[in-house]
């Protein structure tokens, strides 16, 4: 037995064996995972993406949104069309970002290569990654709350034990961390299948115990003019930024999709199910402002009211489920693989429960991130579909100094991008860290941080890209992974084919590209791979 914990205790028994890469010039800059899916691997179907959306709709993070707009003095008649609007937005640049993952077959962080170039590419992966283990902090707490009040079901005197564990310590979602996205699609068809039932039985509940004629219909807000017109597009935004920050990253699910249509069923799936669980939390939350006398816009609190212990424990449940697949969808994937452990492990370093203190320091945290991400989604769009014209080089992508590489590097185009369109809603974020200092009306941008950055940085990009053409990236076609995968060499050779190596060296290539040329060494060697 010693000598067993002697042996986990070793470094070498951590250590990864390095893994074969098809499409890079070595294991350093790839591995299994990063490569192009390969046809065995893609196994999504409409139903799969069908699934998955209906199990993300389903979230405490859509509720929590929805009902916080009662919770901040909007009533359903101005909640319900921000956010049928918001996700009819969502579904554009979600379906735009998925079908590049469908034709490529590469993640997130081995695309954008493509737009920002290798090595300022970390910029976007890197702050996608904060974003994710910042929400899966927030998922985590909610995970916690659906723990305690499942315990509290079972054991009602655990309200009066006191509590001295930590906030931080829980990690209901660690053990799924560790499934791939191909086995993880079992997950999101059970959440889907459970989750709305139980959410339909809680609006079945609201309108019992508070008909909606007394409840949800006879509301009203007391907002008026200006106030009320900047309340509904902060509630816009709010909305937009749930999930509009994965068409960064849809396409680490769609390149497992079998076919490019698979994934279209997003675009009708999107606004119909998160409508459909918004108007839950609007429903639920409208009883409970009757019943309690207060917008418990949290769920799991208007649950701590319950009575029937029955039902706050299998309300519970399905709350917990649904935080344990979001988290690992929306937020352990999106962290990228190699950061999804560091990802469960330090999200406690966010604080979650400060930022669920009250529903306008959620909506506040909602608001902050979406001028970074909003940037990002836009260059990728522009890039791919309109500078681009779909024509790129999966392979050169793989390759530090190919054609990628633009200046040292780094695509200035979207460097100078990301600074012109996010400065301008740098002033309300600093107003809205700390409120005593004063910015004036251009603080209202940050109010509506993705609307601004994503339009403001596609026609910056455009403009930038149409004026100084990046000359050496555009191709006459597009080279594909199935390219490659369909080649005789990867046909003979199998997994253990890889990228023959560059023809010239580096400070040639990088000579010959700079000159303006469309076609350099390394590009004439994917074209020599590919046959």
């Amino acid at each position: 037995m010693f000598s067993s914990l002697t042996h986990y205790l070793k470094l070498s028994t951590w250590e990864l064996d390095q893994e074969e890469t098809t499409f890079a010039l070595n294991n350093r800059w790839s591995n299994r995972d990063m490569d192009p899916v390969p046809p065995r691997f893609r196994t999504w179907s409409s139903w799969s993406y069908i699934s998955y959306w209906f199990s993300d709709a389903s979230n405490i993070a859509v509720w929590e949104v929805a009902s916080s707009m009662l919770a901040i003095g909007l009533s359903w008649r101005q909640a319900l069309p921000a956010i049928v609007v918001a996700y009819c937005i969502t579904a554009g640049p979600m379906l735009l970002t998925g079908t590049i993952g469908a034709r490529l077959r590469v993640p997130f962080s081995v695309l954008n290569r493509s737009s920002f170039g290798f090595w300022f590419s970390y910029f976007p992966v890197v702050t996608r990654g904060i974003i994710a283990m910042s929400w899966f902090s927030i998922q985590t707490y909610n995970g916690s709350e659906c723990v305690y009040q499942m315990l509290k079901a079972i054991w009602p005197s655990i309200a009066n034990v006191p509590n001295h564990i930590p906030a931080h310590s829980n990690t209901t979602s660690l053990p799924f961390i560790l499934l791939s996205p191909q086995r993880i699609k079992y997950l999101f068809m059970v959440k889907g299948a459970i989750v709305p039932f139980a959410w339909l039985a809680m609006v079945i509940w609201a309108f019992k115990e508070v008909p909606p004629s007394v409840g949800l219909f006879s509301q009203h807000t007391a907002l008026q003019g200006t106030e009320l017109a900047w309340a509904w597009l902060t509630a816009l935004n709010s909305v937009l930024s749930l999930y509009v920050g994965l068409a960064v990253n849809i396409p680490d699910f769609t390149r497992y999709a079998t076919h490019e249509s698979a994934q279209y069923a997003q675009g009708l799936i999107i606004p119909f199910a998160f409508t459909l669980c918004s108007f839950a939390g609007l429903a639920v939350t409208s009883a409970g402002m009757v019943l309690y006398g207060s917008a418990l816009w949290d769920p799991l609190k208007l649950i701590d009211h319950w009575d029937n212990r029955a039902a706050a424990f299998f309300a519970s449940a399905s709350f917990l489920l649904t935080t344990i697949g979001t988290n690992i969808s929306a937020n352990g994937i999106c962290a990228a693989n190699d950061l999804t452990v560091i990802c469960a492990l330090f999200a406690w370093a966010f604080c979650p429960w400060e930022m669920l203190v009250n529903a306008t320091g959620f909506l506040t945290f909602l608001t902050g991130y979406t001028i970074f991400i909003g940037p990002f989604t836009g260059i990728m769009i522009v890039d791919y579909w309109l500078v681009h014209r779909t024509r790129v080089d999966v392979p050169a992508m793989y390759r530090p100094h190919g054609r990628y590489r633009y200046v040292s590097g780094i695509n200035w185009r979207a460097f100078a991008t990301l600074v012109i369109s996010i400065s301008p809603a740098m002033p309300g974020l600093i107003t809205s860290i700390n409120p005593t200092i004063h910015v004036g009306v251009i603080g209202r941008l940050y109010d509506i941080g993705w609307i601004f950055t994503f339009f403001t940085s596609s026609v910056v990009y455009y403009v930038l890209s149409w004026l100084f053409p990046p000359h050496g990236t555009f191709l006459d076609r597009a080279v594909l992974p199935d390219d490659v995968y369909g080649s005789p060499e990867y046909m003979n050779k199998g997994e253990k084919w890889q990228a023959t190596t560059l023809e010239k060296d580096d400070a040639a290539v990088i000579e010959e590209r700079d000159a303006g040329g469309s076609t350099t060494p390394s590009e004439r060697t994917d074209e020599k791979i590919v046959g």
